[in-house]
């Protein structure tokens, strides 16, 4: 069940990227990446079955951010791209700023939220340093990575420059957001087996993305079919 849910849930999550692209142009793609960044952080924190591994659930999601950044990279350049990725990272430290104040209130007498706030954002400052380290990281190497192989091949091989850079980020991303957020926490053989896996799952969520950039490409470089922009 978890496995067919998951490939689902990674279907509908590149094909959103793609429908928000159309519908919203580069802005779309900056809420997206905020979106999928914030909602990942907290998906995170809940481990999974996965053909048999153990892994956290906030992969998918934070796969099509690196799917949202080749975008960014293919249609408008370096700068856009990074421009995604630091608003991501801004919105993000803002989350965890204004969640750890709202635990700070002191609830009224019949409040049944606070326990379960507490339960997830109250662990949230060693996830989010985590995440924000390994996606800042992660991001700016990806986007680096996608230019410098375009540069040296052109527009050809877009297949190979969306899953170098990728593959190889999120390696930086899995091995810095591990170490940082979960050693210690659990023993070392489950701590590999998490790292391990995430790296994984986040290598076949970026093999699925290769035909959704080319679908991209495709689709949007036809002017007729160019996105909207604000």
């Amino acid at each position: 069940m978890n496995e067919t849910l998951w490939i689902l849930f990674a279907l509908v999550d590149l094909c959103m990227v793609l429908v928000v692209y159309r519908l919203f142009g580069r802005v779309g793609l900056f809420g997206l990446m905020v979106f999928n960044l914030l909602l990942c952080n907290i998906q995170v924190l809940k481990t999974v079955e996965l053909f048999g591994l153990t892994t956290t659930l906030g992969n998918v999601l934070y796969a099509s951010v690196f799917l949202s950044t080749d975008l960014l990279s293919e249609f408008y350049g370096k700068k856009e791209a990074r421009k995604g990725v630091l608003l991501g990272f801004v919105a993000l430290v803002m989350m965890v700023g204004y969640m750890q104040i709202a635990l700070y209130f002191q609830p009224a007498a019949d409040d049944f939220a606070q326990p379960h706030l507490s339960a997830l954002f109250g662990f949230m400052p060693r996830i989010a340093l985590a995440s924000m380290m390994a996606y800042l990281i992660s991001q700016l190497h990806d986007v680096w990575a996608f230019h410098a192989i375009k540069q040296r091949t052109g527009e050809k091989y877009l297949w190979l420059r969306n899953n170098a850079s990728t593959m190889v980020s999120q390696l930086f991303d899995s091995a810095i957001f591990c170490f940082i957020a979960f050693w210690g926490l659990f023993p070392t053989d489950v701590f590999m087996e998490i790292l391990l896996s995430t790296y994984v799952i986040k290598i076949v969520v970026a093999g699925l993305d290769t035909p959704f950039i080319y679908l991209a490409k495709r689709i949007f470089t036809d002017r007729s079919h160019s996105p909207k922009e604000a």
